[in-house]
Parts: C-alpha cells; structure tokens; sequence
C-alpha cells in the first residue's frame, strides 16, 4: 500500500451518539492518539458523563455544539435516528467530513440480518440528508469491546473506507491508521457501502459462533 497518507495528528474528531460503546470506544483509541475528541449526545449532560468515563482529551456537548467544532465528525448514533439527527444538524456539518460508521441491521430468533435501506445504505442516506458535506463511511467492523478494553494494546483490523472523495477518503484512511494494529483501506464509492454496513451481521453471527470479537484483514496489498 502506498504510504503517502496525509498528516491528520492535529484534527479534532466529535463522535455524535458517543455514548454508546461503539462511540466510547472509538473516542477512546483517538485520544490515546492524542486527539482531542468531542462526545456528542442529544443531552448535554449524558456526553459529558460519557466523556469522564473515557478521560484523556475527551469532552462532551449536545450534538449541535460537537457538530460544529470538531474538523471531523463521526455518526455513531442507532439507526432509528439516523435521518432526522443527521437533518437536525446540516448546517452545522456543512463542509465537514462526515464518516457514517452505522449499520442498519435487525434481529430476531435466528440473529442479526441486515436492513433495506431506501437510499441504498446509511452512509448513501447521509449523503443525501447531507448534500455540502463530504461523506464518508468507515469503521463498521471494529469491535466495541476491543476499543473499551485496556488490555488490549493493538487491534488486528483493516478499515474499509468508501466514498466519492479522495481527499476525504485519504484523510479517513490517515485516521484509521492511529488506531494501532488497524489499517485503513480504501473500500470504493458510496454506492458500495450497503455491502460493508450488512456484512456486520455476517461478523456479529461469527463472533457467536465462536465467541470473538472477529474483525478483517484484505491481502495482497
């Protein structure tokens, strides 16, 4: 792969719908990269709670105020609010890069399978909901538990990064890669992301069969 990624040490990164694991998680490994990160909940409070539980160069705000600071700005949140949190701040992440890392899954008595999204996927939604943004989805298959757990010092994954964006993508790939032991790969455009967001339910169904925390690794490159 080339090497030839760009400097992203100096970026802020507002998670919005930080408080749950996935969100924790990721703010977590940034500020362990020196990152200043910014938790973002629909309560105020709840963020800032949720970044005292993280520590380091965590804060916490209202989704609106992270929206607005941070350089870039990761959607976390559950799939039920997806569209109306994402049009409840276009103003604020206009401009901004925009890294959808959600899946639209559903379960039942035989687990999780993945959801019709009518615009394709999550991130394609986005896109739309958010047309002077710079969208870009990445960060679907990395485990909660890992991020959270203090014993685990690397993380054995590659990142798949799509979008239509190659600055954009570039920068998401940089970002990945602070993550130690992740690598971020580029995955291709937009329109591809309704196969990475469902291949999670494939992941969640391997990790109870064998009771892991299973992420993926592309060779050859």
């Amino acid at each position: 792969m080339s090497t030839d990624i760009p400097d992203v040490s100096g970026l802020s990164i507002g998670i919005l719908g930080g408080t749950g694991d996935q969100g924790k998680g990721l703010a977590r490994r940034f500020a362990l990269a020196g990152h200043s990160v910014l938790i973002g909940s629909r309560s105020a409070e709840r963020a800032q709670e949720a970044a005292e539980s993280v520590g380091a160069t965590v804060s916490g705000a209202d989704n609106s105020t992270v929206a607005a600071e941070a350089d870039v700005v990761i959607v976390a949140i559950p799939w039920e609010g997806h569209r109306s949190t994402l049009e409840s701040l276009r103003a604020e992440l206009s401009g901004k890069i925009v890294v959808d890392c959600v899946n639209p899954l559903g379960f039942d008595k035989q687990g999780a399978f993945a959801l019709q999204v009518e615009e394709g996927s999550a991130a394609q939604q986005a896109a739309e909901v958010l047309p002077d943004s710079r969208v870009v989805a990445a960060f679907h298959h990395v485990s909660a538990v890992l991020l959270l757990d203090p014993e685990v010092k690397e993380i054995d994954l590659d990142v798949l990064v799509l979008g239509d964006d190659r600055e954009a993508t570039d920068t998401v790939q940089a970002l990945a890669g602070r993550i130690p032991g992740v690598r971020g790969v580029y995955g291709g455009r937009l329109r591809n992301a309704h196969q990475i967001e469902g291949l999670t339910a494939n992941l969640i169904s391997i990790n109870r069969r064998y009771k892991a925390h299973a992420g993926l690794r592309v060779t050859d490159i």
